[in-house]
């Protein structure tokens, strides 16, 4: 049986007329990916090519998919180097969207609030993240700051640049964020002694450390609750 190309489907089952009709809340995820593809090939239409590319996310989370390269998205019989670079600045945008914009002025009143914002960024990660959450006087995120890539040490996370943006912004107080890419969060000697320099930096600065959070996969441990803050 000779299989339609996406022209010659109904109006209502083509991804770009869909979304004009219905909006992009009622695509599927093929569907909003294959928008992003453009087009297929003589084997596979758009959508069909979008599902080979969701797929390589084993855990079946679109999350997961941030970590994959051009490289492997390459390798889908299909994909191209243009098409991979559109997957990428596409899953790269929506994570922006996530993680920066979404987080802005959203109040923290707990380390569950933390987690809720940074575990499905965090928790795939493949090396060891050390970001800082800087507040106002409400609580509220004013920015988002990638501090150091590595294990946490000294040498790595030093004071002075954590701190830096925080009097740039004017923060008030600060929580740090790392994760473990082991996937358990149980914090480290190096983790502890690292916060309580930190927290002492910020003393000085009057800048409060009111917790540090370690993500692992789908865990995540308060120092705050354990108190070691």
């Amino acid at each position: 049986m000779e299989r339609l190309k996406i022209k010659e489907l109904p109006i209502g089952e083509r991804p770009y007329e869909k979304l004009e009709v219905v909006g992009a809340e009622h695509l599927s995820n093929a569907e909003l990916l294959a928008v992003i593809i453009k087009t297929g090939t003589k084997s596979y239409t758009a959508v069909e090519l979008a599902q080979h590319v969701l797929r390589l996310s084993h855990d079946g989370r679109l999350s997961s998919l941030n970590n994959l390269s051009i490289e492997q998205l390459k390798k889908i019989k299909g994909i191209g180097r243009v098409k991979a670079i559109q997957i990428k600045a596409a899953l790269e945008l929506s994570k922006r969207v996530a993680t920066n914009d979404g987080l802005l002025h959203h109040t923290i009143k707990n380390a569950n609030d933390v987690n809720n914002l940074m575990m499905e960024e965090m928790r795939y990660l493949k090396k060891e993240i050390f970001k800082a959450l800087l507040l106002d006087t409400k609580n509220q995120i004013i920015k988002i700051v990638d501090v150091s890539m590595g294990s946490l040490n000294s040498s790595i996370v030093h004071p002075r640049e954590v701190f830096s943006e925080a009097v740039k912004y004017g923060s008030n107080s600060i929580i740090f964020v790392h994760n473990h890419p082991s996937g358990d969060p149980t914090p480290s000697a190096e983790d502890l002694q690292t916060t309580q320099r930190l927290e002492k930096a910020g003393s000085i600065l009057g800048i409060k450390v009111l917790d540090h959070i370690v993500v692992g996969d789908g865990k995540f441990v308060s120092f705050k609750e354990k108190g070691y803050i």
